[in-house]
């Protein structure tokens, strides 16, 4: 078995993405870059280098469905297309699916206590689709499975990041494929995307994404080959490290609330006064995750107002 990093160009702020090629029984390329033509190129230089053409690649598997991942799944016509279940959405994007997309954001926006006039935000919550795959998957894997051809790579469900998001374990090598799940140099986003499911209500994003780094740490990790930047190896250290400063940001939150009632769009407001016009959706998730981990720590209790919105205070 063999692992090919391939580093590709995003328009994105977060810089270049990482895909990874292996080879064994299969022959599988793990994410395909945003669609764009510089990413096209970047890619077809990366299997060059590894003498491979697009059309020799049997297999695609996603780590997750944005588009800076799952854009080039297209360009392998001859190739089987893997991931979690939850892609398919973003795949087929049929109008059912962006009907209730849309209404899931616009509820949230407005339990949220989002002013009318920034409800068009809804609208922008889609990701950049026409950077984004056209193609439905061939197969969905999750949790206990293994990658098609590669029985080494075992999947794990690491949700938080992405409600699609999938990480490969070698428990051999102790070697991870790690999509976001831990990037070296920033801290994933746990962003709130609709559930798979919608019985099931609004996925906890954050809540997710800690129980998804707290497994990490009761596994002899050596290396993690991350879809952004350089390979994490210190993972344990890192990881902590993570979690805490997370526990610390709640803490900020929770401070806001001492004494006073809030929104999540005021505390917002509050948290990220330069940035959230711009930014609204990061920003909101990003509170939303705060306000998720204090009420699981039973630190803040939250009441519905007469208009359907959420209002937080300190227990």
């Amino acid at each position: 078995m063999s692992l090919h990093k391939i580093v590709i160009p995003t328009p994105f702020a977060v810089g270049d993405v990482n895909a990874y090629l292996i080879k064994g029984d299969m022959l599988t390329l793990i994410d395909a870059g945003p669609k764009t033509p510089e990413a096209w190129l970047a890619l077809k230089a990366g299997l060059q280098a590894a003498n491979v053409e697009p059309k020799d690649v049997e297999q695609v598997v996603l780590t997750h469905h944005h588009p800076d991942h799952a854009g080039w799944v297209d360009g392998f016509e001859r190739a089987k297309l893997y991931g979690h279940p939850y892609n398919d959405l973003w795949l087929r994007r049929d109008q059912a699916f962006f009907d209730y997309h849309d209404a899931f954001y616009l509820e949230r926006l407005q339990e949220e206590g989002v002013p009318e006039e920034l409800l068009f935000w809804v609208k922008k919550m889609k990701r950049p689709l026409n950077l984004m795959g056209n193609r439905p998957l061939d197969g969905s894997i999750n949790e206990g499975d293994v990658i098609p051809g590669h029985p080494e790579w075992k999947v794990m469900e690491t949700l938080g990041h992405a409600q699609s998001h999938l990480s490969f374990w070698d428990a051999e090598t102790h070697e991870m494929i790690g999509g976001d799940h831990v990037i070296a140099k920033v801290s994933s986003n746990p962003l709130i995307e609709p559930p798979l499911n919608p019985a099931e209500g609004r996925p906890k994003s954050l809540l997710q994404y800690n129980a998804s780094l707290g497994r990490l740490l009761k596994m002899p990790i050596d290396v993690i080959y991350s879809g952004h930047g350089e390979e994490v190896r210190n993972v344990t250290e890192l990881v902590t490290t993570r979690l805490e400063k997370q526990h610390q940001r709640a803490l900020k939150v929770l401070g806001l609330l001492r004494g006073q009632e809030k929104t999540v769009y005021q505390l917002t407001q509050e948290l990220f006064p330069y940035v959230y016009e711009k930014e609204l959706g990061l920003t909101l998730s990003e509170t939303i995750g705060q306000i998720d981990y204090l009420l699981e720590e039973g630190l803040i209790a939250e009441r519905m107002d007469a208009s359907g919105v959420f209002i937080y205070n300190e227990v």
